[in-house]
């Protein structure tokens, strides 16, 4: 089967194995790396695909409670994501399962009633080797969406980047090419006709499971998830971008996006952000520049640098 999509870059889109689609009950959007309804490409991708095969969509997320590194302060944020991705799921009528357990052993067993595993893209090592473990075990096709970042990491340099001076030019002519939002598809078929058990994130009693340190707690100024991480860009675009260039390495002011957290749970798509800040009514060109170049060159070069490693 050609899987080809017309609504998708081609750049963005990587098959993982040859397998071809199966005899299943749904297409399977695997998230893990990319936490939002709006403007995932790997999502929108799963919907096109499940439409052409006259399947309904099912969306599930992988809890591993023992993430490295991590604490109570990081799960919380990312939970209070994840409710608000099953509540924009829902009002597409897409299921959204989450499971605790090793994040590739929920995508395969999910995966075993799939006909197509889509899944977004981790750069960190040990995120690729999730995806190389469900493309090898998958008894079907498994296709991965780039939807972390604004130009797919190997359509700008096939080599390791060191610097922000050469590669800059690279990425700049091609971000127009890819600055635009995915097409937002309808479901052409529902899933009414099966059920599939999941934890309940909206209970508390999700964070009973956790094996995590209890020492840094949540901070309630900042709640996770794609509304609140508009409303603190909308909010800086509003009252702190007109400074940005000039105060923005001033530790005695508060001119910062505070975006780092929403992009790093892919919570909020950098092209989004790039698109608020570029259509800014009262930001200077220099200002929109200089937050741009963090947002694009900076950042980008940085997942340059660790896919290459």
């Amino acid at each position: 089967m050609n899987m080809e999509s017309h609504r998708i870059h081609p750049a963005r889109v990587k098959r993982l194995n040859q397998k071809n689609p199966s005899d299943g009950d749904y297409v399977l959007y695997w998230m893990q790396h990319c936490q939002r309804e709006q403007e995932n490409h790997a999502l929108e991708y799963a919907i096109e695909q499940a439409n052409l095969l006259s399947l309904p969509v099912v969306v599930c997320f992988g809890l591993a409670v023992d993430y490295p590194e991590a604490n109570l302060r990081h799960y919380a944020f990312m939970i209070e994501g994840l409710r608000d991705v099953k509540s924009d799921l829902h009002k597409r009528t897409i299921p959204f399962v989450v499971r605790q357990g090793f994040p590739p052993e929920v995508a395969l067993r999910l995966g075993r009633r799939a006909s197509v595993i889509v899944c977004d893209r981790g750069y960190l090592r040990h995120l690729r080797d999730w995806r190389r473990i469900v493309a090898k075990e998958a008894s079907c096709a498994v296709i991965q969406v780039e939807s972390d970042l604004i130009v797919p990491v190997e359509t700008v340099s096939q080599k390791r980047e060191y610097a922000a001076r050469t590669f800059r030019p690279k990425i700049s002519k091609l971000v127009p090419r890819f600055l635009d939002p995915p097409v937002r598809l309808a479901v052409s078929r529902k899933t009414a006709a099966f059920s599939l058990s999941g934890m309940d994130i909206d209970d508390n009693g999700v964070f009973d499971v956790l094996s995590v340190s209890e020492e840094v707690k949540p901070v309630p100024m900042f709640r996770g998830g794609a509304k609140a991480g508009y409303r603190i860009l909308k909010e800086f675009i509003r009252k702190r971008l007109e400074d940005y260039a000039h105060t923005r390495n001033q530790p005695q002011t508060d001119n910062v996006s505070h975006m780092s957290k929403y992009l790093h749970f892919g919570q909020i798509s950098p092209a989004a952000v790039a698109r608020l800040v570029q259509g800014s009514p009262t930001a200077s060109r220099q200002n929109s520049a200089s937050f741009l170049d963090e947002l694009i060159v900076r950042r980008e070069l940085t997942y340059n640098f660790v896919y290459n490693t």
